[in-house]
């Protein structure tokens, strides 16, 4: 369905923000959700441990937040009712602060899950930006950016199937282990088009060595 009703009602315009909004679901930021998401699995978890777990899944598809951004959105989602926290005393002198996803959170975060707007990706792409600007720089230097770019898509996707890996271990790490390899898949595919981009770079100066553009 189009974001212009059929029924004759009004366009629904704004951000992904105000039309979850205007669907009845909580005006909250992508980094609530996050945070509430990684509680949904059911275990008390402190601000360290959220920041841990987001570095082992949300990085490889989404991003990782912040210690800051994660106990700021812990402090908000505890004031509106979704998280509750209580010291845990531990050995050392000072107490380790948990945080327990409440019905209402729960609530709130599987009905984001389910009737959110499904809203496009956002692509925001250093080194094809560079690229593009690839007539600013030696030819050379933009080969290092994408071989460098290329070997950390490599990377990634080795991690990501690591941990992929591990969470096929856990029975109730089923729908995060399925994204894990969907970001091993993505990786690959981004070193694949990484070699293609040094292919086309390689025709290029083929093509200007002898005075013609290149062939599309």
């Amino acid at each position: 369905m189009s974001d212009t009703a059929t029924s004759g009602s009004a366009p629904r315009n704004g951000t992904a923000e105000d039309r979850a909004a205007q669907d009845g679901i909580p005006n909250l930021p992508p980094t609530s959700w996050a945070v509430l998401g990684l509680l949904s699995f059911g275990e008390e978890l402190s601000g360290y441990d959220l920041k841990k777990w987001a570095d082992w899944s949300l990085k490889f598809f989404y991003w990782s937040p912040s210690y800051s951004q994660i106990y700021g959105e812990l402090k908000r989602l505890e004031k509106i009712g979704y998280a509750t926290s209580r010291v845990e005393l531990t050995e050392s002198t000072r107490g380790k602060r948990v945080y327990t996803i409440t019905e209402e959170g729960m609530a709130a975060v599987s009905r984001w899950a389910r009737e959110a707007p499904v809203e496009p990706p956002v692509l925001k792409h250093g080194v094809m930006l560079r690229t593009w600007l690839g007539h600013l720089m030696e030819p050379a230097r933009l080969r290092e950016i994408l071989e460098q770019h290329g070997e950390y898509a490599e990377k990634m996707s080795r991690r990501a199937q690591a941990d992929a890996d591990g969470a096929a271990e856990v029975a109730e790490w089923a729908y995060p282990e399925l994204v894990l390899r969907w970001s091993q898949r993505y990786y690959e595919a981004e070193r694949e088009l990484t070699r293609t981009m040094l292919a086309d770079l390689d025709e290029l100066a083929a093509g200007s060595a002898k005075g013609r553009p290149l062939s599309s």
